[in-house]
């Protein structure tokens, strides 16, 4: 599968999925006017890859300095496709990456913590 690549704008993360290598990458801050339209291709990639693995290592880092409330709807839908791969027997490692200082980041990694189980969360709070 081709690897997929957006680069960042000021309302849209950068997206660096490399399939090849089982990395998926999402970082920058996500407020896009219309969500569903920027992500719905994303995870819909996301899935048709997902779908063709069977006991793959696939790593996640998520470094989102900021995302709003239509993106969070869209956020959800991504973690509960890699869920659903880490249920299927795939190893799925979410590298969730914040600010030392941002409670809101840090809360909402906790809570995908708790939502996604089979997820290998790991956090990693940065020095501003």
């Amino acid at each position: 599968m081709e690897p997929l690549f957006i680069a960042a704008s000021p309302t849209s993360p950068e997206i660096d999925f490399r399939f090849d290598q089982h990395t998926l990458s999402i970082k920058g801050e996500s407020y896009p006017e219309n969500a569903a339209a920027f992500y719905g291709p994303v995870i819909a990639q996301v899935q048709a890859y997902l779908a063709e693995r069977k006991d793959a290592a696939i790593t996640v880092n998520v470094s989102l300095a900021y995302f709003n409330s239509s993106s969070t709807k869209m956020l959800f839908s991504f973690f509960e496709a890699l869920n659903d791969a880490a249920m299927a027997g795939n190893h799925v490692r979410l590298n969730w990456y914040h600010d030392e200082d941002d409670d809101t980041i840090l809360e909402f990694g906790q809570e995908l913590q708790d939502d996604f189980g089979a997820l290998d969360f790991h956090d990693h709070a940065v020095s501003g």
